[in-house]
């Protein structure tokens, strides 16, 4: 919805990704990805890793097309949300303590560099979350 309201466009092939890590080392290429169709335009993709696999998104696409979804890489667009952790006075942890997990969180690394997407292609959406 967020693509809506700040650009006034809805794109003509929308995915919606869910990531998986199984509870294997390893997860076959055949089982990466399943996709279920939804309504025009909107498919459900979910993409299946082993705690030992090394994930990276634009591979697992391109596993789409043997299911009847041809993706063209070049012209995506990767939309992520980002949480702003941020400390609040009053009830809860202690001021120091809220501090020092918003700055740890801000720390973290990169969801975009964690499953390898292209930095040219990530539009992040940041919610600011107060603790």
């Amino acid at each position: 919805m967020h693509n809506i309201k700040h650009y006034q466009v809805l794109h003509e092939q929308n995915l919606i990704m869910t990531v998986n890590f199984e509870e294997v080392p390893k997860v076959p290429e055949v089982e990466r990805v399943q996709v279920t169709p939804l309504v025009k335009g909107f498919w459900r993709v979910q993409v299946n890793y082993g705690f030992m696999d090394e994930p990276e998104v634009s591979k697992a696409l391109k596993l789409c097309a043997k299911q009847g979804l041809p993706i063209d890489q070049d012209a995506i667009s990767y939309f992520l949300s980002r949480e702003i952790v941020v400390p609040t006075r009053g009830a809860g942890m202690a001021h120091w303590r809220e501090a020092l997990f918003a700055t740890m969180s801000r720390n973290a690394g990169s969801v975009a560099d964690f499953f390898r997407l292209p930095h040219n292609c990530v539009v992040e959406l940041g919610t600011r979350v107060q603790i």
